[in-house]
């Protein structure tokens, strides 16, 4: 199954703001709607955000800074996995990591040479998921207490913006 970030607009907006995690997964990251407000909360942060799409189904949701001034401690970047949702009737089928695979090679190709994310320190949260994936943790904790990750991207070319669709 081809994995696509896309846009959000009316056409799909509703069905991807009815993404769930599953029960239990609450704790560690917001609905998309909760996500979205966020963005429009925190614009100093740049926030970028995509449906996620198994081929012409939204399973999923992530949101990055991008390219962002790090202003410590509210803002973690210069690039930072924000959030990310698999619908809980998605999950386990490779798309998270598929969608973290794209991300990073995405902000690599705008000059990235590490791509951050947090997680709540939980049994049950996504630190090992995220570890398999290359993260490790940077000794730090955001104010919320949550774990900073790093994941060291290789050099690529420079660009200047992100972009505007799939």
């Amino acid at each position: 199954m081809v994995v696509t970030l896309r846009e959000i607009t009316d056409r799909n907006r509703e069905a991807v703001l009815a993404l769930r995690v599953a029960p239990g997964q609450e704790r560690f990251v917001s609905s998309v709607r909760g996500a979205i407000r966020e963005a429009a909360e925190y614009p100093h942060a740049k926030p970028w955000y995509r449906a996620v799409y198994a081929g012409d189904e939204p399973v999923g949701f992530v949101m990055l800074s991008w390219n962002v001034e790090p202003q410590p401690p509210e803002i973690i970047g210069p690039w930072f996995l924000w959030k990310l949702l698999i619908d809980q009737r998605h999950q386990g089928r490779g798309y998270g990591f598929e969608v973290v695979r794209q991300i990073a090679e995405l902000v690599r190709s705008e000059g990235a040479t590490e791509l951050l994310t947090s997680y709540v320190p939980e049994n049950g949260g996504p630190a090992g998921f995220y570890e398999r994936l290359g993260f490790a943790p940077t000794g730090e904790l955001d104010p919320d207490g949550e774990v900073i990750m790093r994941l060291v991207l290789p050099p690529w070319r420079q660009s200047a913006s992100p972009p505007s669709s799939e």
